[in-house]
């Protein structure tokens, strides 16, 4: 078996509905190759539809049955700050980047921040080619309006942490944005990336964000997603580790009408470790959807996931957790935790871990849990004085606050937990 196999399924074309989709967006003058090659691969491929067991229980027809267009433009910032002070911020307007708007410290030696398309694009696509794209990382390589290449040099530590904002703003709007992360040996770098909308209207954010982590390299990335309830967002992660090398990911997801967000983490190295934490509050008529694929290639690797999430309404979610035990992967520990909490009876959560273990020295485990919450605890709160509603949310948040407390980044948790208080009314 290759061990280097496809990632993500595609199908093939039979009606192409995907040239139709991008006949009006602009393809960028820089790094033409780059850009020709995913161009040349949509002219043979098809939007997924639910015959893709990746993408049975999200329908995507609204969002490729419309035709965005670019457009730049503009909108303040100034509210979606995280971390006042000692951050580098990189502002993005509908995939557009706003050099007025950002802020960048004085950078270490051997940090760099610029343009995507300044990077070393052969040298990109190598560290890469393990990965397969699908036809939104497609859309959004062939398309990108803008993005930014990070390299941290061997023993690079960058204490001050990169603060990514995209900002959406109009009416049928699309915004592709690119990252790539590249961490040598022993460096350690840390993102925070998150997602707004301003007076949107059918608007589509698709981001591609990679990353090569090198030999006994640190990469932590937390993002947030918070954009109007009439927003659609496909996010590609694209992850490859090296030796004693350690990612983590938080992702916050509470905002959008349609959310995938497609993890695929390639560990090509002994002595790794990789966390991947997730939350997902719903409501009305929300659809979230977590794709999240562990790939261990080699020996002596922990991996540890831990996704949880609360639906309301008619709302829907779903998370589909895969790890990978290649048969020559001994000695991999492997966690992978879903808890969902339904608050409604028209409220839905498909959920799917996976394991496949093609090796016989591991300790691995996965588990599922859905329910509603306990309506004994809640007559417990309210015999001491506390109203049904508030013990709904005082469970509501112990049950999510597990996973935030994971994250390490305290701006980031203050933020978050602003967020919870703003947006349902929870306390800290």
């Amino acid at each position: 078996m290759d061990q280097r196999k496809s990632i993500i399924p595609m199908e093939i074309a039979q009606e192409n509905k995907v040239l139709q989709f991008v006949e009006k967006l602009e393809k960028g003058k820089d790094c033409s190759s780059f850009r020709q090659m995913a161009i040349d691969a949509l002219g043979g491929m098809d939007f997924p539809t639910t015959r893709v067991e990746d993408w049975k229980y999200t329908r995507v027809t609204r969002i490729t049955k419309q035709q965005f267009t670019q457009q730049k433009a503009q909108a303040d910032v100034s509210k979606l700050k995280i971390g006042e002070e000692n951050v580098h911020r990189l502002v993005f307007v509908n995939g557009y980047y706003d050099e007025k708007q950002s802020s960048l410290q004085a950078l270490p030696e051997g940090l760099t921040i610029t343009a995507i398309e300044n990077a070393d694009m052969e040298d990109y696509l190598d560290k890469l080619d393990s990965i397969d794209e699908n036809v939104f990382s497609l859309i959004n390589k062939g398309y990108y309006t803008g993005g930014i290449y990070v390299r941290a040099e061997k023993n690079t530590v960058s204490q001050t942490p990169i603060h990514i904002i995209h900002v959406s703003t109009g009416n049928g709007v699309i915004a592709n944005t690119r990252h790539f992360f590249d961490v040598d040996q022993s460096a350690e770098l840390e993102v925070i990336t998150s997602h707004h909308t301003m007076d949107t209207t059918n608007c589509f954010s698709n981001v591609v964000m990679e990353a090569a982590v090198g030999v006994n390299a640190s990469l932590k990335i937390h993002k947030i997603q918070e954009e109007n309830l009439d927003f659609f967002h496909v996010s590609t992660e694209n992850i490859v580790q090296e030796k004693d090398s350690r990612f983590e990911i938080n992702t916050v997801t509470i905002g959008g009408l349609l959310v995938r967000n497609g993890l695929n983490i390639l560990v090509d190295g002994e002595n790794c470790h990789t966390a991947l934490n997730g939350i997902y509050l719903t409501k009305e008529n929300q659809l979230v959807d977590n794709h999240t694929f562990v790939d261990h290639l080699q020996p002596n690797c922990i991996s540890d996931e831990m996704y949880k999430g609360v639906m309301d309404d008619k709302s829907k979610a779903v998370f589909n957790g895969k790890v990978i035990v290649r048969q020559d992967s001994q000695k991999i520990e492997a966690f992978q935790a879903n808890g969902n909490v339904l608050l409604s009876n028209d409220a839905e959560i498909n959920s799917k871990p996976e394991l496949e273990i093609y090796a016989d020295d591991v300790k691995c485990s996965h588990g599922c849990t859905i329910g509603q919450l306990d309506e004994q605890a809640i007559f417990y709160l309210q015999a001491r004085g506390i109203k049904k509603k508030s013990a709904q949310q005082m469970m509501t948040q112990a049950f999510i606050n597990e996973v935030v407390d994971r994250i390490s980044n305290v701006s980031v948790q203050d933020y978050v937990y602003a967020k919870f208080e703003e947006k349902f009314g929870w306390t800290r």
